[in-house]
């Protein structure tokens, strides 16, 4: 009986001690990732990125974040240029090890923008949108490293602009608009799509919402220079809708392991080979 007591206190303490693991383990991974993401997307985007929330299950294969706050640029008098409420992706664990990392699906949530016109034909969403593209060119194409990104569905929803705008007598200095859902399909088919150019789409597309929601709307001087960026830029851009209608030019497109490969998707290339 004495036996059978003990050996069942050896299974329990062992159970425990593995539940401890266990959520030790998530505790880590979830700080690990957060802290790859901010860093990562500041490195990209070249203002600052904060989280509130990451929570990655590995067994699921799905990340989640909560509270994504992107800064304005320099020189604005705001603080923050995005907020985004809430973020599900769902990947294919397997491939996390691999090269090549398939996501079936990334759902976005609850976007506020805060749009500030910044002299004529300056604003802080087309400046961002610029330095992601300058980097694109100065890179090139065949010195890209890091993880590339296979997307079977992109979709952002809820989608609210404040418009910030020049100080004119007459005119009200704040504009609102809400954009129609933006959905993004089979991105990444060309094998060079990485984590700046899906931000450099996902930026894009919000910024053709806002040069199409705000015509007649927005001074033409904004929206003029908005659709001046995306000519200039839309290489970066894929199918995507907008409201069920295209809106971007169409183009060809074990558990420490796992973690590690997952922080890899995240972190910049350092130096390549050449």
């Amino acid at each position: 009986m004495k036996k059978s007591l003990k050996a069942v206190g050896v299974i329990l303490l062992a159970v425990l001690i593995l539940a401890v693991v266990a959520v030790a383990i998530d505790i880590f991974a979830d700080h690990a990732l957060k802290a790859g993401i901010e860093v990562a997307a500041t490195k990209t985007l070249n203002v600052g990125v904060s989280a509130e929330e990451v929570d990655f299950s590995i067994m699921r294969g799905k990340l989640g974040i909560s509270n994504l706050l992107i800064n304005n640029p320099p020189g604005y008098q705001h603080d923050k240029l995005l907020e985004l409420k809430d973020a599900q992706i769902e990947v294919n664990v397997k491939s996390l090890l691999g090269d090549n990392v398939s996501i079936r699906k990334i759902k976005l949530d609850g976007v506020n923008v805060i749009l500030e016109q910044r002299g004529v034909t300056s604003n802080n969403l087309q400046d961002v949108i610029k330095t992601i593209s300058d980097k694109r060119k100065a890179k090139g194409e065949s010195k890209r490293g890091g993880k590339k990104l296979h997307i079977d569905n992109l979709e952002i929803s809820n989608i609210t602009v404040k418009a910030k705008l020049l100080p004119v007598p007459g005119r009200a200095d704040t504009i609102t608009l809400k954009l129609d859902p933006i959905v993004m399909t089979d991105l990444g088919s060309d094998n060079k799509l990485d984590m700046a150019e899906l931000s450099g789409r996902i930026l894009l597309a919000i910024a053709r919402g806002v040069a199409n929601k705000g015509t007649g709307v927005l001074p033409k001087e904004m929206t003029g220079a908005m659709k001046l960026t995306l000519s200039k830029t839309i290489g970066l851009g894929k199918t995507a809708t907008e409201g069920g209608k295209k809106i971007l030019k169409e183009g060809k497109d074990s558990g420490k392991e796992l973690i590690e490969g997952f922080k890899g998707l995240l972190k910049k290339p350092g130096k390549e080979k050449e």
